[in-house]
């Protein structure tokens, strides 16, 4: 299968790309600079020159391959809203090009999204109610399904770890280092579901030679880590004192991050296992980030 990605010089999507090239299909990947297109070639893929920016250069992509993988998003917190608004239009550009189709379409989505506090399933949907500007890629993906298009749905947990990671573990680590203590709120019992980057780019994999329209998967290798675990593995690695906040001492210490950092979302994979014999087999959360390469920057 000759496979559109895009996302794919980041840190999950350059992963999804050496899960397909191994598994022996082809690989054309989004790429908006040389420096890009010179890492897939590297890597053994296809280079399609565009952006996210860019819905031509998506719709292109798309009606050149016989499925897409899009893990591309810009995580610029600062234009969180912007940017979910940006993935919903790059969504139905991917869309567009697999129209009159049955080529498959796997978008990514957020654990996050989901109501909080309870063992989420991927049977549940992201609340009415729900004010987070991400319900936009959920949205966009129900949209293109109602046009007949063959699309389904991966939510990532709020750590993909490992090697190279530069998501939510290391702005914490930052964070205690800017405020010289490793802190969370209260008891810390709040929960964060995990998952290694390669048993991800494997799910991905298997998501779209499954291609089941309207499925729903969770690529979550560990439950619920409660984040005062966490919190301890960053305070040993940089003997920095280890401090539980009350609830309004928070925004101070975490800034921006406070949203995340009281994030309970705890995540069933079950049904995700049994439907694509996914059996995840990476380092888990605290084993990954208890490695000097989390601590070198």
């Amino acid at each position: 299968m000759r496979v559109f990605v895009t996302g794919a010089t980041g840190f999950v999507g350059s992963a999804v790309v050496q899960e397909l090239l191994k598994a022996g299909h082809q690989v054309l990947g989004l790429a908006r600079s040389e420096q890009a297109a010179k890492t897939l070639q590297a890597a053994g893929a296809e280079v399609h020159l565009g952006s996210l920016e860019d819905p031509d250069s998506l719709q292109s992509g798309a009606r050149a391959a016989d499925g897409v993988i899009h893990t591309g998003f810009n995580h610029d917190f600062s234009r969180f809203q912007e940017n979910c608004e940006l993935d919903r239009r790059a969504i139905t550009a991917l869309g567009k090009g697999l129209s009159g189709s049955d080529r498959p379409l796997i978008i990514t989505s957020g654990i996050g999204l989901l109501a909080p506090g309870k063992l989420a399933t991927e049977a549940d949907r992201v609340p009415e109610t729900s004010h987070n500007p991400r319900i936009a890629t959920e949205q966009a993906a129900d949209a293109l399904l109602d046009q007949g298009i063959n699309v389904s749905l991966l939510r990532l947990p709020p750590s993909v770890h490992g090697k190279g990671d530069h998501g939510f573990v290391p702005f914490l680590i930052q964070i205690a280092k800017d405020k010289g203590q490793s802190a969370y709120i209260a008891e810390g019992l709040n929960r964060w579901s995990a998952v290694e980057r390669f048993d991800a780019a494997k799910l991905y994999r298997l998501a779209l030679e499954k291609a089941t329209p309207g499925a729903r998967y969770h690529g979550v290798a560990e439950e619920g880590i409660a984040f005062f675990k966490i919190a301890e593995v960053i305070a040993r690695r940089l003997k920095l004192p280890l401090v539980s906040l009350k609830s309004e001492e928070a925004a101070e210490n975490f800034t921006w991050f406070e949203h995340f950092a009281r994030l309970d979302c705890p995540t069933s994979s079950v049904q995700t296992r049994e439907q694509l014999n996914w059996q995840p087999k990476g380092l888990s959360l605290l084993a990954d980030i208890d490695q000097e390469s989390y601590f070198l920057a």
